[in-house]
């Protein structure tokens, strides 16, 4: 499944990784359930919400360049999710005639699981290597950090073979504060989520777009800053960097790629008279390839 969007002199391929479920109470953290359950957010026996996982495939200045691999084909991970049905972005990659190998850097919001899945899969001894055997993995040094030395609470999604098989290969690439891998697109700090989470910028020809990450779950949480989740490590700091992120997007009129919001996760935010957010989904203007 890809869905292409042309901004400026880009071409987006947003590539989905399928659905994963997370339990809706977690997702809205402390908002009461009185407040979030008139969204009408469809849930399964499980009390688990669906969230989209969406990858972006770019073309930059003769790079192709990979921003985030959803949640991958690591049994353990997805068991968490009911009904399994991830796992397809390499399918997807293969659809648009992209190869693993023909990938030159793959960029990760942060480390979370549902986010660096297919960072790595295993090979035919069963061994954990990198599944972008030629790309370049651009990895916060704070998020590295906090990945590889977990503590009680994020130790269930920080996964070693996501990430330590990068390093023993020689593909990690650490990156410190807003880091330019074309004149295009640009990694920035965007602090919350995790106290080294980020996001992607890209512009071209007088158009921008913002890749999210993990800054929000469901796209009411972009329209009320304050609703934060609790898989946020930091809120108080996600809202602030919430409030920054959303009132740029309206004054600039970016294009918001939200990972988990439903496939192709493209919205506008604007601002009524009145002060209210609202988001507005946007189909891709490319429609389906």
């Amino acid at each position: 499944m890809a869905a292409r969007h042309r901004l400026g002199n880009l071409d987006l391929l947003v590539l989905s990784d399928g659905t994963y479920y997370q339990d809706a109470g977690a997702v809205f953290g402390v908002v009461p359930r009185i407040m979030w359950e008139r969204l009408a957010i469809p849930l399964n026996e499980r009390y688990q919400m669906a969230l989209g996982l969406n990858s972006l495939l770019v073309r930059s200045a003769g790079k192709t360049i990979l921003i985030e691999t959803g949640v991958g084909d690591k049994e353990r991970v997805r068991a968490q999710s009911s009904p399994a049905s991830e796992g397809t972005l390499l399918d997807g990659l293969r659809a648009v005639g992209v190869r693993p190998e023909d990938v030159d850097v793959v960029v990760n919001s942060h480390l979370h699981a549902d986010h660096c899945g297919w960072n790595t899969r295993a090979d035919d001894a069963g061994s954990f290597v990198p599944t972008f055997r030629r790309a370049r993995y651009l990895i916060r040094r704070g998020e590295w950090e906090a990945a590889t030395h977990p503590n009680e609470r994020t130790r269930a999604t920080y996964l070693p073979e996501n990430i330590l098989p990068l390093e023993a290969a020689g593909q990690l690439e650490l990156i410190d504060g807003e880091t330019k891998i074309t004149d295009e697109v640009i990694v920035v700090d965007t602090p919350g989520h995790t106290a080294d989470h980020a996001s992607v910028l890209l512009a071209s020809a007088g158009e921008r777009a913002i890749y999210i990450g993990d800054m929000v779950q469901h796209s009411v949480q972009l329209e009320r800053t304050a609703w934060v989740s609790s898989f946020d490590v930091f809120p108080l700091q996600a809202m602030e960097t919430k409030k920054a992120v959303v009132r740029r997007a309206i004054d600039e009129r970016e294009l918001v790629v939200a990972v988990h919001c439903p496939y192709p996760g493209l919205g506008r935010l604007s601002e009524t008279p009145d002060g209210k957010r609202r988001w507005t989904p946007v189909e891709a203007n490319g429609g389906e390839v």
